[in-house]
């Protein structure tokens, strides 16, 4: 059903003593069953106490840390049971503790794991306490606490106890408010040995008493020291029959605290009003029998969506697009070559000088002086002048050229060319300087 915590404090208030009474009278239905596990980092007392030492101290919490380490935790642990039942039918098991303090850091990255292996019995109908002694609750041991489904404070009614108590709880609260399931979560197991009565102690606290034991040594000693816990005068005792009832008020808190911190329920569907037989000269109406202030006494069945016809082009298969048909570039004209080259043919015997397939030009003044002085005696000719055409037919005169319609051309005046510069006189003793040596200035 749920993991229950038991906490005890210093002045030795009998958490032990109150965990095994709880794990020999709590209610069992059938197919379930009971396990009692000692946490407490002091170390376990109920092999050499309840059991006399008739059970040989291998099996134990110890065990389960080199079973942590070699992931094989959820097994080992059926491994180290023991069967404390009266008549031996295994429904209330123990799980011994430590026997060395000096063993408890082995197990600090043990019990989240081990808790967690915990919480995977109920399931299989195991309810599950836990014995944390004076300081189980605190420091690597506090996720047993902070996962538990309760955490159940043992406190001793005298001054003493409470003075002691009240720190331990006041600690227990903040922690399982901002790190555990809530402060809802603790209660307390009240010892009554001194004068003060449950109810001014819950008020004072602030927490509820989920049980009072008597204090009765003799009976309480066949826990703490061990005897004949299957005596009938011992299971009718005062002491057993208290925790019973603890052990029914704890079951409550637990149910309480899950049904608060459970998702909401299903909601109940309103009840169904008698259905009328329509009238059979009318259709009936949807609305006609539904009672006022129902939500919808009848299930309304759902009318079929009319399904629109998707457009056509919404389920036609993509056209291929064409690829793109290059376009003719309109012509263009080709460069020309610089003034005063032609394009001529390629000449691959020429190694230096101008190409051939580049062949130099004389300038149109050039042209012209050529023209001018070829024949004296004769007007010269304007460059751009053409000779006359093609001779027509026998007896016709050709065509005259573009020469004859331009008219004479007077010669442009020569131009003056610059003299060229003198060359710079070199010294008769200056001698051209040799390879390797240092020119120095004069």
């Amino acid at each position: 059903m749920a993991v229950i915590a038991l906490v005890g404090g210093p002045g030795a208030p009998g958490v032990t003593t109150g965990a095994l009474a709880l794990l020999l009278s709590w209610p069992l239905h059938p197919g379930r069953r009971v396990l009692l596990v000692e946490c407490d980092p002091d170390g376990g007392a109920v092999l050499a106490g309840a059991l006399e030492g008739r059970v040989e101290a291998v099996y134990g919490l110890r065990n389960l840390a080199v079973a942590d380490r070699r992931g094989l935790l959820g097994q080992a642990i059926w491994d180290q049971l023991v069967d404390i039942s009266p008549d031996g039918t295994g429904e209330r098991l123990l799980l011994p503790g430590l026997t060395d303090p000096a063993q408890a850091p082995g197990l600090a990255y043990t019990w989240e794991p081990l808790v967690e292996a915990l919480h995977a019995l109920e399931p299989q109908g195991y309810d599950v306490l836990l014995d944390l002694g004076r300081s189980g609750a605190y420091g690597p041991g506090a996720v047993l606490a902070r996962r538990a489904d309760a955490v159940v404070v043992t406190v001793r009614s005298t001054l003493r106890g409470l003075s002691s108590a009240r720190p331990r709880l006041n600690a227990l609260r903040e922690d399982l408010t901002s790190a555990g399931s809530g402060p809802d979560a603790l209660g307390v197991l009240l010892v009554a040995e001194g004068p003060y009565p449950a109810a001014e102690i819950a008020r004072e606290f602030g927490v509820p008493v989920l049980g009072v034991l008597p204090h009765a040594p003799r009976t309480a000693r066949l826990l703490s020291d061990g005897g004949d816990t299957g005596d009938r005068r011992f299971v009718r005792s005062e002491l057993m029959r208290t925790a019973r009832s603890a052990a029914d008020q704890i079951q409550l808190l637990v149910r309480r605290r899950r049904q608060s911190l459970a998702p909401a329920a299903v909601q109940q569907q309103p009840a169904q009003a008698p259905q009328v037989a329509p009238s059979p000269d009318r259709e009936p109406h949807p609305l006609a029998y539904q009672q006022p202030g129902a939500a919808q006494p009848y299930p309304v069945q759902p009318q079929p969506y009319p399904q629109q016809p998707y457009p056509q082009h919404a389920y036609q298969q993509p056209q291929p697009v064409p690829p793109p048909v290059p376009q003719p570039q309109p012509f263009q004209q080709p460069q020309q070559s610089p003034p005063g080259y032609t394009l001529g043919p390629f000449n691959p015997q020429q190694q230096s000088g101008t190409p051939s397939h580049r062949q130099p030009q004389p300038p149109p003044q050039a042209a012209y002086r050529q023209a001018a002085f070829a024949e004296p005696g004769r007007p010269p000719a304007h460059p751009s002048a053409t000779p006359a055409g093609p001779a027509g037919p026998a007896g016709q005169p050709g065509q005259p050229g573009l020469g004859s319609q331009l008219g004479p051309v007077v010669p442009a005046p020569p131009v003056p060319q610059p003299a060229a510069p003198a060359p710079f006189p070199v010294p008769a003793e200056a001698e051209p300087p040799t390879y390797g040596q240092v020119l120095r200035a004069r």
